[in-house]
């Protein structure tokens, strides 16, 4: 049982220590959690693996779409300046409709309104694009990532709509995860 926990806390020290952005401290996500968020969006490249073909090329640009109000401000795009995962640079897309958004790998859905944003994840429902929000009923909704906001960030998969949409989710998030959606049930993590 001390192995388990040991290794938890082996992953969790190794996503802090990747995630440079993000400090171990708990401040940072007390202070601003639009900060750690946005560096969880931006990481989210490297733990999660989309198919082939939702890349124009090999030197098209991740983008991350915010669909709805956005909550980021320039704190997003201060996050991703400069910064590249796996070859290829982020591009930052802002859309107040699902007509006005252009193919995105991954999606942060900031409806409020909870009938708007099941509308667009039923429009995103069969989409290759990582659906993320912060909304207390996201993954229900059929959302794939939800971060819960606190004294920490924390966030809930719902693996059952990323395996839908061929998403890959490594099993480092899963464990650092504090609740996992699989098979129709969820399970606590933490």
């Amino acid at each position: 049982m001390k192995g388990i926990y040991f290794i938890r806390w082996a992953v969790v020290l190794l996503l802090i220590l990747y995630l440079p952005s993000l400090s171990a401290s708990q401040e940072l996500a007390a202070e601003n959690p639009n900060k750690v968020e946005a560096a969880f969006l931006r990481n989210f490249s490297h733990y999660v693996t989309w198919p082939p073909g939702v890349f124009a090329d090999e030197r098209s640009s991740w983008r991350i779409c915010i669909l709805g109000n956005d909550p980021f401000g320039d704190v997003l795009d201060n996050t991703l300046t400069g910064r590249a995962e796996q070859g290829r640079s982020f591009e930052i897309v802002r859309a107040d409709t699902l007509n006005e958004l252009p193919n995105c790998q991954i999606a942060f859905v900031a409806y409020q309104d909870a009938a708007k944003r099941r509308a667009a994840l039923a429009s995103l429902k069969n989409l290759p694009i990582l659906t993320v929000s912060d909304a207390p009923e996201f993954l229900q909704e059929g959302g794939i990532i939800q971060f819960h906001v606190g004294d920490r960030v924390e966030m809930s998969i719902n693996l059952d709509q990323s395996r839908s949409v061929s998403l890959t989710i490594q099993t480092k998030m899963l464990e650092v995860s504090r609740e996992v959606v699989e098979n129709g049930e969820v399970r606590r993590w933490r």
